[in-house]
């Protein structure tokens, strides 16, 4: 037998012993962007095979906080993609000020900057005060990064750019406080934000929400665990809600296709229609 198929096996043990062992689901995950991932914990953690991994994982309930950061991709900025933010302002957010209150689910939230953007948005539009925003993720450092608030300053500074290209009303400098080297965000940005793991792979409805985020995850699943996730951001969404994607994301082959129209195509902004609403 070939390394490659070879290695190829060792990485569907490790995969099934992450799930059995721990439940941590990346059966689905795209696989030549997994196996890569896969391959690089070996020589990470001093081993010459992934074989070699799969007897530490079942037995040593910390080695797990060390391979999924890993395995996941935490990699996000602020008010990235500003187009996607100024439609969010333009044309999505007035929609919802009629609500009393309102759920915002950002799925997939990483160490938080965009969770962060979003809560700056709803502060200038004037909907802080009657939002409530969860925000979820698989990787519980990168949760626990997020909720600290911490970055930094270098990067926040390189953040005011697409803050200002996102329609930013003011200077992104007043939504943080500045220390050495690094910066904490305004505590207040985090009063009405929920951080909490969840799989997309495996769990089920986070919470009935007018609004879902979830940009740059689904690159990452395969066909049956992307088709998986949006159906349960489907069942999610209350009627008429939102639900916004990565620009390489796109609701063209799921089964849910037909309950959205799309509020900006290019920008993968979309609503879910009324039961009677008529199809394109």
């Amino acid at each position: 037998m070939k390394d490659f198929e070879i290695q190829d096996i060792e990485v569907d043990l490790l995969v099934e012993a992450l799930y059995r062992r721990h439940g941590y689901d990346f059966r689905n995950y795209a696989r030549a962007s997994l196996k890569r991932r896969v391959v690089g914990l070996a020589p990470a953690f001093g081993c010459a095979r992934v074989s070699e991994l799969i007897p530490r994982l079942l037995r040593d309930p910390e080695f797990v906080r060390q391979i999924v950061p890993k395995l996941s991709v935490p990699v996000t900025d602020m008010f990235r993609d500003p187009p996607v933010f100024l439609t969010l302002r333009r044309q999505v957010l007035p929609l919802m000020t009629s609500y009393p209150r309102l759920n915002i689910w950002q799925a997939g939230c990483a160490s938080g900057e965009e969770v962060y953007s979003l809560a700056i948005l709803l502060r200038e539009e004037g909907l802080s005060e009657r939002v409530h925003i969860y925000a979820t993720d698989i990787n519980d450092e990168a949760l626990a990064r997020a909720e600290e608030g911490v970055f930094p300053l270098r990067q926040l500074r390189d953040f005011s750019t697409n803050y200002l290209k996102a329609g930013g009303r003011q200077s992104l400098s007043h939504y943080y406080h500045a220390h050495y080297d690094h910066a904490r965000l305004d505590p207040s940005l985090r009063q009405n934000i929920t951080f909490a793991r969840h799989n997309l792979a495996s769990d089920g409805v986070f919470c009935e929400a007018n609004l879902i985020l979830c940009r740059n995850v689904l690159i990452y699943f395969d066909r049956v665990l992307q088709s998986r996730a949006l159906r349960l951001f489907h069942d999610s969404l209350v009627r008429q809600g939102f639900l916004c994607l990565g620009n390489r994301e796109s609701l063209q082959f799921s089964e849910v296709a037909e309950d959205f129209t799309a509020i900006d195509l290019e920008h993968r902004v979309f609503r879910k229609r009324l039961l009677a609403e008529p199809g394109p």
